[in-house]
């Protein structure tokens, strides 16, 4: 039975080109979960887009010399080319500048406000002091007064998960210029999250399948919950649809919060442009429908407390009860699918301090798959990992080109010199059985990794079953079969049914290969649909015109099982499936990656 799969993927900021760390946290992942449930037969949505608004873009605007929509409209462009390029299969990739994006985040706070889980408080405000603009929390940062690590931001300490307030920072200073911050009081609108302690944790308690550090850390919180502000001192944001607060030109809503709304307000904009504008339901309040949200670890709080507190409070679900808002009753998430930090060098990947490898720079060198493979196989699904150059060039040497890319081009080589075709069986032998089994078991073992987004262990998997193939053929040795084209063309036949299905197998994390190889194997068609960019009129702003990412991936061929060769199939000779990479490449990495 298909059900429906919302893929919620975390926003990318539009300050800049994003760099291999944000796409292993964020990117790859989503679209593998994606690509897996809709080879299984069921209805995707996967959405997302950049993240516009805030102080952020603001400073990046500066120093640019352009204004914050010059600014965004350039990174909106550069990210959607770059995600475009890796393959990552959005139904709707947008952006939060949108007329349907402030629509949908001031029906959510109006129904929010009705329901009377928004508070008007007065609080402390960071101004900079050299140019009298609002400070965000998160750009600033200090000594955490609770645990004392020297590095805590304003708004939480990342080390002991507290949620804090830039004012309660021993000696805060600015990340942008390292100046001391003034702080001046100014009324502010806050959600009431300690109004959602109770449900959260009732709904917490419920969530028994979720990675153990994003559960327990969400759990941690609850004890200590706080009113967090939801408006800011800027002119560069969403308006505030409230009589007193719309007229002031310096008030709009944080960015966080209209950020976080941008799940439903893509979902919204994708079925207004499907022709059914109510299609979105169908995976934001049918029961069964399920939704998967992936992020980065430094962004589990707003996925796991902040956002759910969000729907609970539309839903009319708090402690103060009240009706669900515009959109009716809102699912919560399905699971909360958290990364942890690609590293280099031991630091976070950093732009300011060089430590950085742009996503555009390694697909131009690279290509996507071997960037894919990587993060699959070796990126920060459970814990902080460090890239280097060395270990990326041994995995794709050694693993991506000697083993798989080995036994395909082997394997059809073989069957094109001596057959020409799809060669017929005879009578198969206990190791030819034994490893068509090892395939076709794989289908279960791998895809019940995927559906808990145990990326590793299901890549794993695939690629021990490429180990098994080669080895079957260094044992069976067909080219000493001259004497016995029978026995040749039945272990030739079983590789190449071996090599259909792994390619099912790996069609999530490598679809582009996975196409290649559906080709070389006598495949028509589309197997593995990819993104591509279409530029699109805003819905609401007569004359916007923008960027999307989007796909028509019904057309795709793969399915989440293994299928019959077609015997007889002609076969033309292979080329490579991947090129080796340079092995000095190992010691210094591309000369452009010294440079950044």
């Amino acid at each position: 039975m298909s059900t429906h799969v919302l893929t919620a993927v975390a926003w990318p900021y539009a300050n800049g080109p994003r760099h291999i760390g944000h796409v292993s946290g964020f990117g790859v992942p989503s679209d593998v979960f994606s690509r897996f449930q809709r080879m299984s037969g069921n209805r995707v949505l996967m959405i997302s887009g950049t993240d516009e608004h805030g102080t952020p873009i603001q400073v990046q605007a500066d120093k640019e010399g352009r204004t914050p929509r010059e600014t965004v409209d350039r990174y909106n462009r550069v990210i959607a080319e770059d995600l475009c390029g890796l393959g990552l299969s959005y139904d709707l990739f947008t952006r939060t500048v949108t007329g349907n994006h402030y629509k949908v985040v001031q029906e959510l706070f109006l129904a929010l406000h009705r329901n009377g889980y928004v508070i008007p408080k007065v609080a402390k405000g960071a101004i900079s002091p050299s140019t009298g603009r609002t400070l965000p929390d998160r750009y600033i940062e200090g000594t955490c007064p609770i645990c004392g690590f020297d590095g805590a931001r304003g708004d939480q300490c990342d080390n002991c998960g507290n949620q804090l307030d830039p004012a309660d920072l021993i000696n805060p200073r600015s990340r942008i210029n390292g100046e001391k911050p003034e702080f001046v009081e100014t009324e502010h609108l806050f959600l009431d999250l300690p109004a959602f302690a109770e449900s959260l944790g009732q709904w917490l308690s419920t969530r028994t399948q979720w990675r153990p550090n994003v559960l327990k850390f969400s759990q941690n919180l609850l004890a200590d919950l706080q009113p967090r502000p939801i408006t800011r001192d800027l002119d560069w944001g969403v308006p505030i649809p409230l009589d007193g607060w719309r007229e002031q030109p310096m008030k709009r809503f944080y960015v966080w919060f209209d950020a976080v709304i941008g799940y439903l307000s893509a979902s919204v904009e994708w079925a207004r442009r499907s022709g059914d504008a109510d299609a979105w339901k169908a995976w934001w309040t049918e029961r069964d429908a399920q939704a998967y949200y992936f992020m980065g670890k430094d962004n589990i709080v707003f996925h796991s407390l902040i956002w759910p507190a969000l729907l609970l409070g539309h839903n009319g679900k708090g402690d103060r009860d009240g009706r669900p808002g515009a959109f009716g009753e809102l699912n919560l998430p399905t699971e909360v699918v958290s990364s942890e930090f690609l590293t280099m060098s031991g630091s976070k990947f950093s732009t300011s301090r060089g430590t950085v490898i742009y996503v555009t720079d390694f697909l131009r060198e690279f290509g996507p798959d071997t960037l894919r493979y990587f993060i699959s196989v070796a990126g920060p699904e459970n814990q902080d990992t460090d890239f280097t150059w060395d270990e990326f060039v041994r995995r794709i040497n050694f693993e991506l080109a000697n083993e798989w890319g080995n036994l395909v081009n082997r394997s059809i080589s073989m069957a094109h010199k001596n057959v020409g075709a799809v060669p017929t069986p005879s009578a198969p032998q206990q190791a030819d059985e034994e490893l068509k089994a090892l395939a076709r078991n794989a289908f279960d073992v791998v895809g019940d990794h995927l559906r808990r987004s145990r990326f590793k262990a299901a890549i794993g998997e695939a690629m021990r079953v490429v180990g098994a193939a080669n080895r079957y053929l260094s044992d069976q040795e067909p080219w000493k079969r001259k004497d016995d084209p029978e026995r040749r063309d039945t272990i030739l036949h079983t590789a190449l049914q071996v090599v259909s299905d792994v390619n099912t197998l790996l069609t999530p994390f490598l679809p582009h290969s996975a196409q290649k190889v559906h080709e070389l194997l006598g495949g028509e068609g589309v197997w593995a649909a990819q993104p591509e960019i279409r530029e699109v009129e805003d819905l609401d702003v007569a004359g916007s015109v923008y960027p999307v990412l989007s796909g028509d991936y019904a057309a795709e061929q793969a399915r989440w099982e293994s299928r019959p060769i077609e015997v007889g199939r002609p076969l033309a000779k292979p080329t490579p499936l991947f090129a080796k990479l340079d092995p000095a490449l190992g010691e210094t990495g591309p000369e452009w990656a010294a440079i950044q």
